[in-house]
């Protein structure tokens, strides 16, 4: 029996629950589970490694990204860049355990991103600055895409949404909400930003995946954007676990 599962709190709702339990039934892996682990105090983690020997591999969601590190011995270039991780290998050794964690939030993001980008993407506007937003800045880093962040209190290396002008909106022609705004049951809700310059050179991205089409992503469509989810990125990144944890 291997284990794997989610920590966070709270789960009422898990993609990776279901989207790992259809993959064993649908590619016929025996012995094999996943569990939904909710923890409001992150320390709990040690206690619930060590108390089965069958867990294999954790996925970690909020509020717990950034905390969990502390207890990790090992970080993948990625997750040490970033400083959030999403995925946990767990080994078991000689009465040891070694937990090793990686960020595949980033895997997924520049996986799905890269076929919507055109030659005149080269810079992007990235609307929050939570956690979200570290995994795609690490991205775009690696594209060589310059990005600049847009929040709605004062912070430093970003700029106000009252600041967005024309010429901005011209020149970053990229747009990815890492906000939640929008999600369900919300779905009236948008990042305030001044639709009316957007153009069918732009390209919008947004992070949430329910609904499939968002009032941000209407909005930009409507002005001949092209458009793009999170629901392919949760998937790559969740196949990106399952390698990491297969390999």
């Amino acid at each position: 029996m291997r284990t794997f599962g989610l920590i966070g709190y709270p789960l009422a709702h898990s993609f990776s629950k279901k989207f790992f339990t259809e993959k064993f039934q649908e590619e016929g892996i025996a012995g094999h589970q996943y569990e939904l682990f909710p923890i409001e105090n992150i320390a709990a983690v040690v206690s619930l490694i060590a108390a089965d020997d069958s867990l294999s591999g954790l996925n970690v969601t909020i509020p717990h990204k950034v905390g969990v590190m502390a207890y990790l011995n090992e970080l993948d270039p990625a997750a040490q860049t970033i400083g959030a991780v999403n995925c946990i290998a767990i080994q078991h050794q000689d009465g040891k355990t070694w937990l090793k964690g990686y960020n595949t939030d980033a895997y997924g993001f520049q996986e799905s991103l890269r076929p919507y980008l055109k030659k005149n993407h080269t810079h992007a506007l990235i609307l929050g600055d939570g956690g979200a937003a570290k995994a795609v800045k690490y991205v775009l880093d690696q594209l060589q895409l310059t990005y600049l962040s847009v929040v709605r209190s004062p912070a430093p290396d970003a700029i106000l949404y009252s600041e967005l002008t024309a010429e901005i909106l011209q020149q970053y022609q990229v747009i990815i909400n890492t906000t939640p705004l929008g999600t369900f049951p919300n779905i009236e809700a948008a990042p305030a930003i001044p639709y009316e310059w957007i153009t069918d050179q732009h390209l919008a991205y947004d992070l949430v995946y329910n609904p499939e089409e968002t009032e941000f992503l209407k909005r930009a469509k409507a002005k001949g954007a092209a458009i793009k989810n999170g629901f392919e990125m949760l998937q790559l990144q969740a196949e990106r676990s399952w390698f990491i944890w297969n390999p």
